[in-house]
């Protein structure tokens, strides 16, 4: 009676000990292999990395700005009728680049150029009531009134001097007896008319002359009044001038965010022009070589996608203050940049080339593996029969050489071939007669 009850039981416990063996099986599969790979040995071609006397160098990174940036705006507000340029136009010094609608600017100009006109024409008239030409000197006694008046003085002068004479004679005579009483008082009347009128000619005269002096005053009032004019036409005249937008400097348009129909005021950035050649490129130095880098110096310099190409550049400015943070300064180095291949901001790596001479270590290009992506290289170094991998840094190529600048040391032996199938931590073999110096 208990049998049917048992077997049930054991049967259950049969086959889960069956499926726990096949579950196992697999991972112990997967283990082998594992071990299998990490032990696996690769057969590869070794170099001795060398040393030779360079240059020194300071070994800096950074990136390209444009010689100059101008978010150009226009001088007057309005709605845009013309964008002649676009995004990668090369544009000349002046050229236009933008243009407003200029009807009311040019109805402004008209306005004040009949101002103008105006203005001229009241200055003519008072300069020929004073009997003034154009460009000449003014002077009172020029005034035909006043020239009138001072010859109706003078006459009258000279005429009360005559009187005056006679009367002094007659008063001389009446004494002697040689002529009559009444006709001395009669030649003093006279003379002492005379004299009146004289006096009223001299105040005749200097009425017409004070009279010509504030005409004159009228004329000054007059020219002020268009010397004012003047400059409301030229104001209008740059007003016109202003709805035409130009370029302040050769350079290429990098950006264009405006566009036909559109109203702009003064602030607005019509075009981005960036002058390229030269290209300047703004590099982060440690304090510890501000007493060697020197204005002029040559710097080399290596960009991401152009990796057989080293570019030449100068030390153009070198920036007086160091950053708390980082104790580093800023270093401008100009480059021509004549083919237009560097771009603002491009990231490169870069030597300042000091005086003197270090020592540099060197490889062949084959035993450095790059990375373009990520602008990062490396080498496998062959240690106790194991390939070690060493991220480095890399300077300039000659003759098939590869400078590298740091992450290896002067005794170090470098795997040549197999680079991509090699790893970290791999067990190589190196082939007989493989070991050359570079």
């Amino acid at each position: 009676m208990m049998f049917p009850r048992i077997y049930p039981l054991a049967l259950a416990l049969t086959l889960f000990a069956a499926a726990c063996g096949k579950s196992k099986a697999p991972e112990s599969a997967a283990a082998s292999s594992e071990t299998k790979a990490l032990t696996q040995t690769q057969t590869i071609s070794v170099v001795h990395v060398t040393s030779r006397e360079v240059s020194a160098a300071v070994q800096a990174t950074g990136s390209y700005v444009a010689q100059e940036l101008s978010n150009v705006a226009p001088q007057s507000s309005g709605v845009l009728v013309a964008t002649p340029v676009d995004v990668g136009s090369f544009v000349q010094q002046g050229q236009l680049i933008a243009r407003l609608d200029d009807r009311d600017a040019k109805l402004r100009l008209d306005q004040a150029l009949a101002q103008q006109q105006q203005a001229e024409a009241f200055v003519r008239q008072a300069q020929q009531r004073i009997g003034l030409g154009q460009n000449q000197t003014f002077d009172a006694n020029t005034v035909p009134e006043v020239l009138a008046a001072r010859a109706a003085y003078e006459s009258a002068q000279a005429q009360a001097k005559l009187a005056e004479a006679d009367a002094k004679r007659y008063e001389n005579l009446i004494n002697s007896g040689d002529v009559s009483r009444s006709a001395y008082e009669k030649a003093k009347t006279a003379a002492e008319t005379a004299q009146a009128q004289a006096n009223a000619a001299r105040q005749q005269y200097d009425a017409q002359s004070n009279g010509a002096r504030q005409n004159f005053q009228g004329v000054a009032t007059q020219e002020a009044s268009l010397q004012a004019i003047h400059a409301q036409v030229a104001m209008a005249r740059k007003a016109v001038a202003d709805i035409e937008v130009r370029a302040p400097f050769p350079g290429y348009v990098s950006a264009r965010p405006v566009a036909v129909g559109e109203y702009v005021d003064t602030k607005a950035t019509i075009a981005t022009i960036l002058r390229i050649t030269p290209v300047k490129l703004q590099l982060q130095i440690p304090q510890i070589y501000a007493p060697s880098v020197q204005l002029g110096l040559t710097v080399e310099a290596a960009v991401s996608g152009f990796q057989d190409r080293i570019f030449l550049g100068k030390v153009t400015a070198i920036n007086p203050s160091v950053e708390t943070n980082s104790r580093t300064f800023i270093v401008e180095a100009s480059f021509a940049n004549t083919d237009i291949v560097l771009k603002p901001g491009m990231f490169a790596t870069a030597r300042i080339v000091l005086p003197g001479s270090t020592k540099g270590i060197f490889a062949p290009r084959e035993a450095v593996l790059t990375d373009p992506t990520t602008n990062s290289s490396q080498v496998f170094m062959i240690v106790d029969g194991k390939a070690r991998v060493a991220v480095v840094q890399i300077g300039e190529q000659v003759d098939g050489m590869i400078r590298i600048l740091s992450g290896v040391a002067e005794d170090a032996t470098l795997a040549l071939d197999h680079l991509q199938d090699l790893y970290d931590g791999q067990n190589v073999t190196v082939t007989e007669g493989s070991v050359p110096h570079a």
